[in-house]
């Protein structure tokens, strides 16, 4: 802990006040570039970022044993923050600069930049609720308007499935159970992106085994142990030692050797009682750096349809701003289409602060924790850590998220909840909008996530613990 000597804690907040004012002349390009009505807000994110890069534990300690403010949970208004405790410490000479964010704004901001994305909420304290949608739902009207009256405020079509016809019945369907009911619902598109999956001799499972070999082929061959790749220009560029997942991360293999468009690997886990590859399957490199566009030749074929019918684009496998500026550039013809980067990567996860940065240049954006593939590529004992790194950022840029991936997923695949998704489920509360995947039991998860988030949403706002009355405390104490 700091001394209890109030000027050494005065000088340490002037300090970091002070690398927040000098970040904001040295970053002045970067502010000046963002949209006029996220200026207050890229000011917060950068504030936001000089702190995360101190190490603060003992002087929040310090501040906490004082009653003060440790300066966790203000995310949406940093400085404002640390103005505030310098006061109350009888700093002298505490200036207040110009459009600095307040603990109101911040909420207010985040509360307006949610309902320009996602519409009004219909329940306040609980995220928007989006789902995914199956080509059934483009045939079965009386679903689709059943999901509308459970509670879904968001439908996403996934665009690496099905065809225009299709998303069109889908859409269709949407605007007439809109109509019917009078309940709202936005249109969320996810682009394709350049998803990297198996291919297989004649389309078989390949058998492997653990410390078995793998060829990895730029081309299909008919080689039993040739396994084929749906991306071309990938192997060349990996390297030896680099590993290469299949499935979701069942199969892991690390790179032996590479030779003209063919990589032999070597498999070290399978964790699968079925020790096979099947084709379609995906696969990640999570150690490489890959030279491939985020906005493939399909997705900018598939974005006349989704700027013509489309609230959201969601955009997958960005790695940095220059591939959200390419995004940016091909749909900035429609202003009215709002973009939601995917976070899925580790470069991504990385290069976060420039990813908002330069989303901040159009007037509504969000961001989707694509929590299956970022698994997969940061490591599952990473992910608890990386997800929450990506709300507290996302909060202090008053940036909506989307917590997504396997919410729910055993209950609406299977019918039962597991006691660790439900868990998971109250902690989406932090987010604005939670993504629920197609499964056969999708209304029970609406309704089941809707009871769970009303529960939890009470307990906090964003990440600050609240304190509503506790019946366990009133059964005691009385009153």
């Amino acid at each position: 802990m700091f001394s209890d000597d109030p000027t050494i804690l005065i000088n340490e907040l002037e300090k970091i006040d002070q690398a927040m004012d000098e970040a904001e002349l040295n970053f002045q390009t970067l502010l000046q570039r963002v949209h006029p009505s996220q200026a207050i807000s890229a000011k917060n994110l950068l504030h936001y970022l000089v702190l995360r890069n101190r190490d603060i534990r003992d002087l929040q300690d310090t501040l906490h044993a004082h009653g003060l403010s440790s300066l966790a949970s203000s995310e949406s208004h940093i400085r404002s923050q640390v103005l505030a405790i310098l006061g109350h410490l009888g700093a002298a000479n505490v200036k207040t600069p110009e459009e600095l964010c307040t603990y109101e704004m911040g909420l207010k901001r985040i509360k307006e930049k949610t309902t320009a994305l996602f519409g009004n909420r219909l329940l306040e304290g609980i995220p928007h609720i989006m789902v995914t949608f199956d080509s059934a739902f483009g045939c079965h009207y009386a679903t689709v308007k059943s999901l509308l009256q459970s509670g879904m405020t968001v439908a996403r079509i996934n665009c690496a499935h099905d065809d225009e016809s299709m998303w069109l019945q889908m859409i269709r369907n949407i605007r007439k159970a809109q109509e019917k009911t009078g309940l709202p619902c936005k249109i969320y598109m996810d682009l394709a992106g350049p998803k990297i999956r198996t291919r297989t001799p004649h389309d078989k499972k390949m058998k492997i085994k653990a410390g078995g070999t793998i060829l990895l082929c730029e081309e299909d061959r008919s080689e039993e142990k040739c396994l084929g790749i749906s991306l071309p220009g990938i192997i060349n560029q990996l390297k030896p030692g680099e590993r290469a997942l299949f499935d979701d991360g069942v199969i892991e293999t690390v790179v032996d050797q590479v030779n003209d468009g063919v990589a032999k690997l070597i498999v070290t886990r399978i964790s699968s009682k079925k020790p096979v590859i099947k084709p379609g399957k995906g696969i990640n490199f999570p150690d490489s750096t890959l030279t491939i566009s985020s906005l493939t030749d399909f997705d900018r074929a598939s974005l006349p349809f989704i700027k013509k019918y489309g609230d959201m684009v969601g955009y997958s496998y960005l790695r940095n701003a220059k591939d959200v500026i390419e995004l940016q550039e091909a749909i900035q013809d429609q202003p009215d289409l709002s973009i939601i980067l995917k976070i899925e990567t580790p470069d991504a996860v990385k290069n976060l602060p420039e990813i908002l940065f330069q989303g901040m240049k159009n007037e509504n954006f969000g961001v989707m924790i694509a929590r299956g593939d970022l698994a997969v590529e940061v490591g599952f004992e990473r992910m608890s850590e990386v997800q929450e790194e990506i709300l507290w950022i996302c909060e202090a840029g008053h940036v909506p998220v989307i917590y997504a991936t396997q919410v729910l997923e055993n209950l609406n695949k299977a019918g039962l909840a597991t006691r660790s998704e439900v868990i998971d489920a109250a902690h989406a509360a932090m987010a604005e909008c939670v993504m629920i995947n197609k499964g056969t039991h999708t209304i029970e998860v609406i309704e089941t996530l809707r009871d769970i988030l009303l529960r939890s949403g009470g307990h906090h706002l964003k990440k600050r613990f609240t304190f509503r009355p506790l019946q366990i405390a009133s059964r005691f104490v009385g009153g």
